[in-house]
């Protein structure tokens, strides 16, 4: 496969694309929230009376606890794109493996 003349040239950098990484931070974001809902939910189920406190933690460890999970799969997500891309950029300039 050759690359075509036109083709603009981009620097080398480990860093995955903005849009990739503007995807991931959305993604760890959405994680979070869902978590918090889910934490939240959780004690609301077990709990009665007032329940203010419980509530708060289970939303908080729910919110953080999912979004370190989140962010550990969009670290490798972005890991994965690089060296795919990485791959690609070998067998364009005729490096790759037989």
């Amino acid at each position: 496969m050759t690359v075509p003349e036109s083709a603009p040239e981009r620097p080398l950098s480990a860093l995955p694309s903005p849009l990739a990484r503007a995807v991931a931070f959305a993604g760890v974001l959405v994680g979070g929230l869902a978590g918090g809902f889910i934490g939240y939910a959780l004690v609301d189920i077990q709990c009665s009376g007032d329940c203010a406190v419980p509530k708060g933690w289970g939303l908080l460890t729910g919110a953080v606890v999912a979004a370190l999970g989140m962010a550990v799969v969009a670290v490798l997500g972005l890991r994965a794109m690089g060296e795919w891309r990485e791959v690609l950029d070998r067998e364009s300039a005729g490096h790759a493996p037989r």
